[in-house]
């Protein structure tokens, strides 16, 4: 992929694009957990998410022009610079449990062929507000009425059984709020594992904190689950504690011991964390703990803070995307020269990849220059 692609999915997951009427796209919705307030699109044959609720979005250069044929056009500052399309609305979501619970509120498309879904959708950090983390919105689809406060095993195989056969969903990713227990979310997520892996043949990506006894990572490997997620989002401890008060007590060097843990459970490259670039993290400070994962043989899937509506930090301005370029450049080659790309990850976050352009940057062949749009 040329500089000048990377440049424009990079400027476009930071300033977010203008959609006069976001209700009329076919995959958004507007607050609750995983990538909300977004709108899946195909840009140069990638998928990515895009901000189209937030506020830096209705201020962006970028907007949508309708076209013929169910495409789009993409302008910046009123000139076009590429053809574009959305993902749609699964088939899976017209169909609703025997119970009457709509298959939408136990998971959810992400990007065009992922299904997500929170299992548990209340967190002990979350009904905290001094110390809750500042970005999160699980409380809110929960709040709306727009999913379940516990999804049961046997509705979670139900729905990805389904969302298999009716729209080739070709992974999935189960996330958690944090219980009030030792496990920290471990338990009912090797549940889940086992029944969808007894329903469909669907890789899996688990993600919850490092529990506290190691143990239940071996139990979740053992569950079934592909892949592992456990998220730092921040990285220097200064910001953790400003950002995250409650998460932050549980310092990097827990998750650290975490990760060289379950790396030789779940394989090279097979264990990845998130983090979330804008938040006052310096990028020396991402790029010198991502060299650090990179040694232990995990994937850090470093995306732009999005400000959610609604959260503590709806206000707080997206990374620019020259912010992003100084980290995502430098990190695309070195997961490319150690052989640690999305594309070898089974599952989860890093292998669906349209929360970050991180991809287009490993995609990228040597003497590229930085080019603007």
């Amino acid at each position: 992929m040329t500089a000048s692609k990377q440049q424009l999915l990079t400027d476009l997951q930071t300033h977010g694009v203008q959609v006069l009427d976001p209700a009329t796209l076919p995959l958004t919705r507007k607050g609750g957990a995983g990538p909300s307030d977004h709108q899946a699109m195909v840009v140069d044959g990638q998928t990515i998410m895009v901000p189209v609720h937030t506020h830096s979005a209705r201020q962006s250069p970028f907007s949508v022009q309708a076209q013929s044929g169910g495409r789009s056009r993409l302008l910046s500052k009123g000139i076009p610079v590429a053809d574009i399309s959305f993902a749609q609305r699964p088939r899976f979501y017209e169909h609703s449990t025997a119970d009457g619970i709509p298959y939408s509120h136990i998971a959810t498309l992400h990007s065009r062929d992922v299904l997500a879904t929170t299992v548990l959708q209340n967190c002990i950090r979350y009904d905290q507000p001094d110390s809750a983390c500042q970005f999160c919105s699980i409380g809110q689809s929960l709040a709306s009425g727009k999913t379940i406060a516990h999804k049961t095993p046997q509705q979670l195989a139900e729905v990805a059984a389904a969302a298999v056969a009716l729209d080739g969903v070709k992974h999935m990713v189960m996330t958690t709020g944090t219980p009030a227990t030792h496990d920290r979310g471990a338990r009912v997520l090797c549940d889940s594992v086992r029944a969808v892996k007894a329903a469909v043949d669907l890789p899996i990506q688990v993600q919850c904190e490092p529990p506290k006894d190691l143990i239940w990572l071996q139990r979740l490997r053992e569950a079934g689950a592909d892949a592992l997620g456990l998220h730092l989002e921040v990285v220097h401890p200064d910001v953790r504690r400003r950002i995250m008060p409650s998460k932050a007590n549980i310092p990097v060097s827990e998750y650290m011991a975490a990760f060289a843990y379950a790396v030789p459970l779940f394989g090279r490259g097979q264990v990845s964390t998130y983090i979330l670039a804008g938040l006052g993290d310096t990028a020396a400070d991402i790029l010198a703990l991502c060299d650090e994962l990179i040694g232990l043989g995990v994937y850090p899937f470093v995306v732009p803070f999005v400000p959610i509506a609604g959260t503590q930090l709806e206000h707080h301005p997206a990374p620019d995307a020259d912010f992003m370029h100084s980290i995502l450049q430098p990190l695309g080659e070195k997961l490319r020269h150690s052989d640690l790309t999305s594309e070898k990850v089974s599952a989860g976050c890093a292998r669906c990849g349209a929360c970050s352009s991180l991809k287009s940057f490993e995609r990228a062949g040597q003497g590229e220059q930085h080019d603007s749009v």
